[in-house]
């Protein structure tokens, strides 16, 4: 497999990773017993989809990108 369908199904499994911390925050609050760790648990899923995210947008302009530069010469 290559780099690209890693990153879709990393993007995937990490956007289930995220919906499932967001559960877990919404039931601590409403048993009242939330802590720090439980309000921050969703932050890194929430960035490491950002990042794969920007790299799945950014990949088709990059593949114009270096497909223009190999025929434009």
């Amino acid at each position: 497999m290559n780099w690209n369908i890693w990153s879709r199904q990393i993007h995937r499994w990490l956007s289930t990773a995220f919906t499932l911390a967001v559960i877990i925050n919404i039931i601590a609050m409403v048993q009242e017993k939330s802590s720090v760790w439980v309000g921050l648990m969703a932050l890194l899923p929430l960035t490491l989809l950002l990042l794969t995210g920007l790299y799945l947008f950014a990949l088709p302009y990059a593949t114009r990108w270096r497909g223009a530069g190999r025929s434009g010469g």
